[in-house]
């Protein structure tokens, strides 16, 4: 055996055992990981706000906790403001319950002749086995589901600590990074943390746009079908839909169907016509338009960045691939080297041009039949043109027509 094959080996052991610790590490990391880019984003977005308030001779740590407090001020508002709506509506539809399951039984008994009774629908439903299965399943997931809330508590309290720390030393954090990088360094660095903080702004602005454009088409609909609530009902449409990815749209449209149920049931069903359809709308033709505006990325871009960082990080991956992809492409757009483009009609879409005449002309003449004609008189004027033209007898006309 050579002396080198067993430190070999051990180095390979060595290397491999290193390799499934990271790896255990990472998979044990990764929510705080997440925890971390979630806040690094929040502390992006704030960071416009509190530099403005720390220009103006307030301290840094001071303006970023008033940022935060007005930020939770008005997401605890408005989840009481909810909360207590949604209390109030679901009390009512308890109470209201049974004329709702007269109504059905009475359509069914007239529609498809049948003899349903109220009570005979109720003693079927206490006694099902899925109810009763139900039942045992909450009872015994109560724990499960304090543990759950628990944790997104401590969760949310962790990311605000963090994006707290972030945006409060700023200034100190960046110093920090630089002071590790020679110079040539530290400017790329600040440069890409600049362009980091308007990507992260633009992407906000356009996400308040957009939830503005839904509040409102939604608070149209529920006015015109006289839901009560219309205010609150759209600002949650509009909040929930652009600021929780991939299940918001589906959530926020949950609500107002509900208290509309409680209207009339049709008009739940119109709201999910009008969900589905201003869905559609939206990801097709305002989202892209408002995003590739303010963050300045083509919509198919966007779009398919959406795609993967849902598939990377899940909903966390969906909320921060754009601006994330928008600083990316903003920062090596200053590497591309870019040189002008030719006025070629190839490149402004215009149709393809040769010696001076389309191509679908000169197919359309060829298939016609009508260059062929004038091919024929061309040949036939130039028989006089040759050499022999001008000759004593008619031979140097042949001999013209020849060379031609």
């Amino acid at each position: 055996m050579p002396g080198w094959l067993p430190r070999a080996m051990i180095m390979a052991l060595a290397l491999y055992g290193c390799f499934q610790l990271g790896s255990w590490a990472f998979y044990q990391l990764i929510g705080l990981l997440t925890n971390i880019v979630i806040a690094f984003f929040l502390a992006l977005a704030v960071e416009p706000a509190v530099g403005r308030m720390a220009d103006r001779g307030m301290r840094r740590g001071l303006a970023t906790f008033v940022v935060f407090l007005a930020v939770m001020i008005a997401g605890v508002g408005f989840v009481v403001l909810l909360g207590s709506m949604l209390a109030g509506q679901i009390a009512t539809m308890i109470e209201d319950f049974p004329k709702y399951l007269d109504s059905v039984i009475n359509w069914s008994n007239q529609t498809f002749h049948t003899e349903l009774s109220r009570v005979g629908v109720q003693d079927s439903l206490l006694h099902s086995d899925w109810l009763q299965k139900y039942v045992q399943n909450s009872a015994t997931g109560v724990l499960d589901v304090s543990t759950t809330v628990l944790g997104g508590l401590f969760r949310l309290l962790t990311i605000f600590l963090f994006s707290f720390y972030f945006a409060a030393d700023g200034p100190r954090l960046r110093r920090a990074l630089c002071s590790v990088l020679p110079p040539a360094r530290q400017a790329e660095v600040l440069r890409a943390w600049e362009i980091a903080v308007d990507k992260t702004g633009g992407y906000l602005y356009s996400r308040g746009l957009m939830a503005l454009v839904s509040g409102v088409a939604h608070y149209v609909l529920l006015v015109f079908l006289d839901v009560p609530y219309a205010p609150a009902l759209a600002v949650w449409v509009g909040l929930v839909s652009q600021f929780i990815p991939t299940i918001g749209t589906y959530l926020a449209g949950a609500l107002p169907m509900l208290i509309a149920f409680t209207v009339d049931p049709w008009y739940a069903v119109w709201v999910l016509v009008f969900v589905v359809v201003y869905q559609q709308f939206e990801n097709y033709m305002l989202q892209p338009k408002l995003t590739s505006r303010t963050v300045d990325i083509h919509p198919a871009v966007a779009f398919g960045s959406v795609i993967a960082g849902t598939a990377l990080m899940g909903a966390v991956g969906a909320l921060v691939a754009i601006p994330a992809v928008a600083t990316l492409q903003a920062f090596l757009g200053a590497y591309v080297k870019r040189y002008d483009v030719t006025d070629d009609p190839r490149v402004t879409g215009g149709r393809r041009w040769r010696r001076g005449e389309p191509v679908l002309s000169r197919f359309h003449r060829a298939v016609t039949g009508r260059g062929r004609a004038d091919d024929l008189g061309d040949d036939a004027s130039g028989v006089g043109e040759g050499p022999g033209a001008d000759g004593a007898d008619g031979g140097g006309g042949a001999t013209g027509e020849g060379r031609r």
